[in-house]
């Protein structure tokens, strides 16, 4: 009974030492140009580093040659609304005059990634589109 005690207290406190991965959909969404530009060096950055930067891609194809070429895409979208009112009163007449808008954008990053023969980048391009 005692030893049965002693397992179950040492599965909790072991428990709590495990480190907790990081969400998928967090590291997707560090998926930007300065991102882009501090993780990724021509002939020093490798596959298991571009996955620990940016997660999984959305599509792995091959090209002419027969390299390994990643594709993300990543799509946000920015909302921003503004109220403006006045009110102006004179003696005998008043006026009222109020405005509100709402603004709302999309922007869409692609980030074409190739590797080397020893899983290494050999090149690539990255694109942002504001719409």
């Amino acid at each position: 009974m005692r030893a049965g005690l002693i397992v179950i207290i040492c599965t909790f406190v072991m428990s709590g030492c495990v480190a907790t991965p990081q969400p998928l959909t967090d590291r997707n969404s560090q998926l930007t140009q300065g991102n882009v530009q501090m993780n990724l060096e021509v002939g020093e950055t490798t596959k298991t580093q571009v996955l620990e930067a940016f997660g999984a891609p959305n599509i792995t194809t091959r090209d002419g040659a027969g390299r390994e070429v990643w594709t993300y895409q990543r799509a946000a979208q920015v909302a921003q609304s503004s109220t403006k009112e006045q009110y102006w009163t004179i003696i005998l007449a008043g006026q009222s005059n109020s405005a509100s808008g709402f603004e709302s954008n999309s922007r869409m990053i692609t980030l074409i990634i190739k590797f080397d023969n020893h899983d290494v980048v050999s090149d690539f391009r990255s694109r942002t589109s504001n719409f």
